[in-house]
């Protein structure tokens, strides 16, 4: 699971850099972002190095994705524990800045304007000029082998990017370093978070439910199934299409279908859950896949009124994905 997940960090930060990755933009107020990663910020840091935070008291909003700010906090906060062997000061401040046209014409990739600007400094080592030069290069690492994965800043410039903003760097050798974020101020509300009341609305399983699970990987299929039934389903397996096809045709009751994308054999997933609905129409179908939906549309024909789950996935979210497919 934790080879698994820093995959899909390095993906996403990946994605995030290409502007590919799907993001959920929300009105939001940065500095409860910051305040709600600041334990998670301490424990990546260590004792060694102090965090000082000066939010300011009448912040804009700003519309972004708050899952990829906080990522891109977190690798701006990390960067610059790296750059503080001995030790050191982390400084994140936050305040309301105009873009003037005089910084717009010596930047082009900024517009004037209002925006929320977010700088995190340390008193650390410093870049030379030619570390800078591709400070945002995806791959690209001071750091030695194992140590990191030069995939930090490309997520932060593409998440600045996607937000419509701008990043820029300040550093100087023997003094430290300043990344500043520049967000476009929002002008609507921001929104209140409400804490699980979605997970919270979704009925249990009922202990009847049946799901058949069709993964070629065995790992992946044995692992799966413990989840499902942990979670209250019943569970019958197939290890590739043709099985689940062989199951479907005969009279075992089955509630949903819960399939992986990418299988051998002539048949995937999708194709599988056409079929499927040809033999049984009421059929209901979850598919699980480390595509996004919209990959697999373009790329694998997915029809729009299939459901799928991202890989990898944790027991909460299939649980959570799960009662709402059955459920609608």
């Amino acid at each position: 699971m934790r080879a698994a997940q820093r995959g899909e960090r390095l993906v996403r930060q990946l994605l995030t850099y290409a502007r590919r990755q799907i993001t959920h933009p929300e009105t939001v107020n940065l500095n409860q972002l910051i305040v709600n990663i600041e334990n998670l910020m301490r424990g990546a840091i260590g004792e060694q190095i102090e965090v000082v935070t000066m939010l300011s008291a009448v912040l804009a909003p700003a519309q972004i994705d708050p899952a990829q700010f906080e990522t891109a906090i977190l690798n701006l906060v990390i960067n610059s524990r790296d750059a503080m062997a001995g030790g050191g000061r982390i400084t994140i401040e936050t305040r309301n800045v105009t873009v003037d046209r005089q910084y717009a014409a010596d930047n082009p990739e900024v517009t004037p304007g209002p925006y929320v600007m977010i700088a995190v400094s340390d008193s650390g080592s410093g870049m030379t000029s030619a570390v800078l030069e591709r400070a945002f290069d995806p791959f690209f690492t001071t750091k030695e082998v194992g140590k990191g994965s030069g995939l930090g800043l490309s997520q932060v410039y593409g998440f600045a990017k996607t937000a419509g903003g701008h990043v820029k760097i300040y550093s100087e050798l023997g003094i430290g370093t300043t990344v500043k974020l520049y967000l476009p101020k929002s002008s609507d509300r921001p929104v209140m978070p409400e804490v699980g009341t979605e997970t919270a609305s979704l009925p249990p399983a009922n202990g009847h439910e049946t799901i058949l699970l069709v993964e070629d990987d065995e790992d992946v299929l044995a692992v799966a199934a413990e989840s499902l039934r942990e979670l209250g389903y019943q569970v019958a397996t197939a290890g590739n299409a043709k099985q689940g096809m062989e199951i479907l045709r005969g009279d075992q009751p089955i509630d949903l279908l819960l399939s992986d994308v990418m299988m051998p054999g002539g048949m995937n997933g999708v194709q599988l859950a056409v079929e499927a609905r040809r033999i049984r129409p009421q059929l209901k179908v979850l598919l699980t896949s480390g595509y996004t939906a919209t990959a697999l549309s373009l790329q694998h024909g997915l029809p729009d009124n299939l459901d799928v789950v991202e890989k990898p996935f944790r027991p909460e979210e299939l649980a959570e994905k799960l009662r709402l497919v059955i459920g609608g």
